[in-house]
């Protein structure tokens, strides 16, 4: 691949994919000036709307995970009756099983899953990270720690995936078929995908990362992404017929300013329809990176915070400018019996909850809270009986669906800093 890729000579026919910036947190809520010094530079939060083929996104708003093309244990139909506005999926995941093309002779993930409404569908650049270092699924946000080599591998672990500057070959984790990914291979199995929003493909750094390969890394996701822009150009023109896919700009940059704001200004300068802020986040300088982020990015395109969801951080996301954002937890944390409420998050397991016949949350609108009570779950959850898991993910589901959307209202009232002090204040005292 020669160093240098030129951008497609004309972009995309984008019929069916818009974005457009409603209310500015700093004009509807006035923050005073010391919390704009606290937060460390301008307020950038805003709601807006995402128009896409199948349906609209209010935002800021939380994005469900359907990682296989499922909410794990929830019905499609049960996220919808949660609120929730969109789903995201895995193109490593669906290019491993069932298959690209399987979903596109479905008629792309929506149909095939019975989704009808918006969905994303990440790149598979976390699973180079994770699958390349032998980690487990989260990314370390806690500590910066450089001393070691960059291509170390966790203790026991086997590397999987090896990156080039063309692109990764990689090991898959169910049978150890050897597979390659390169940025026209991610959009081409995007497109069969069929989601429609997709993310360019990058290569994601851990906080353990060098400064040198951070530089490295960027320079190779920037290179990567001109790729995938041409690819796209020219998929998007060969597919008649098909609804137009938005395709998202990855930025990248771990905890460095100066290249956080870099890949902005690179990418920001090519005709992506919006950008994915990746990456390692620091989680006690969260805010401050993703404002650098959204300094520099284009107003007039949506961007997306990859992979949180505790309630200091959607806060904080979107205070700073995130408009949409995902995360497995809701779910992934059912499956050990935790439950959201307004005053934290408890576990379900513990024997006080044999006999106690109350909602998981008193007030809350969800279906298993409206049917079903903390006992007969704990009773669920110790009998190892899957649907447990079901009844907790459609309440946290909710519970974080809710949060965002509040959330969004207290931006076009004017009242959301009042409303993070009285949510946060609430959840962790």
């Amino acid at each position: 691949m020669p160093a240098s890729v030129s951008l497609p000579s004309s972009a995309p026919v984008t019929s069916g994919f818009s974005f457009s910036v409603g209310q500015r947190l700093a004009e509807t809520s006035a923050p005073s000036s010391s919390l704009v010094e606290a937060n460390g530079g301008d307020f950038l939060g805003r709601t807006g709307t995402i128009q896409t083929p199948h349906g609209t996104i209010q935002t800021p708003a939380f994005i469900a995970v359907g990682t296989k093309a499922t909410v794990k244990a929830v019905l499609p139909e049960s996220i919808a009756d949660l609120g929730a506005q969109a789903v995201l999926a895995n193109a490593y995941h669906l290019y491993l099983q069932p298959g690209p093309e399987v979903l596109d002779a479905a008629g792309g993930l929506g149909a095939f899953m019975n989704w009808r409404g918006p969905t994303f569908t990440d790149s598979g650049g976390f699973q180079v990270m994770s699958l390349g270092s032998g980690l487990k699924k989260v990314i370390d946000m806690k500590n910066v720690d450089t001393s070691g080599p960059d291509d170390a591998v966790a203790p026991g672990k086997e590397r999987l995936a090896h990156i080039d500057d063309d692109g990764v070959w990689f090991k898959s984790h169910l049978n150890g078929d050897k597979h390659r990914f390169s940025p026209e291979i991610s959009m081409q199995v995007q497109h069969q995908i069929g989601a429609d929003i997709m993310f360019a493909f990058d290569e994601l750094t851990t906080l353990q990362n060098s400064r040198a390969y951070q530089e490295e890394s960027l320079e190779r996701t920037r290179l990567w992404a001109l790729r995938c822009l041409e690819e796209h150009a020219s998929l998007t023109a060969s597919r008649v017929g098909k609804p137009y896919q938005a395709l998202f700009g990855v930025i990248q940059g771990a905890q460095y300013e100066d290249l956080r704001r870099k890949a902005c200004r690179d990418l920001g300068a090519m005709p992506f329809d919006g950008y994915g802020i990746g990456g390692a986040l620091e989680k006690e300088n969260l805010g401050t990176i993703v404002r650098w982020c959204n300094e520099e990015l284009p107003e007039d395109k949506p961007r997306h915070l990859l992979g949180i969801s505790e309630p200091d951080d959607i806060f904080t996301a979107i205070e700073n400018g995130a408009d949409t954002f995902d995360c497995v937890s809701p779910t992934r944390v059912a499956r050990n019996s935790a439950f959201y409420t307004p005053y934290g998050r408890f576990n379900l397991s513990g024997a006080k909850y044999k006999k106690d016949f109350g909602p998981l949350q008193e007030g809350c609108d969800c279906y298993a809270c409206a049917n079903y009570s903390r006992a007969y779950i704990h009773h669920l959850y110790k009998a190892k009986e899957m649907v447990s898991a079901t009844l907790i993910s459609i309440h946290n589901e909710r519970f974080v669906v809710k949060m965002v959307d509040d959330a969004r209202r207290a931006i076009e009232s004017g009242d959301f800093f009042d409303f993070k002090a009285e949510t946060l204040g609430r959840y962790y005292s």
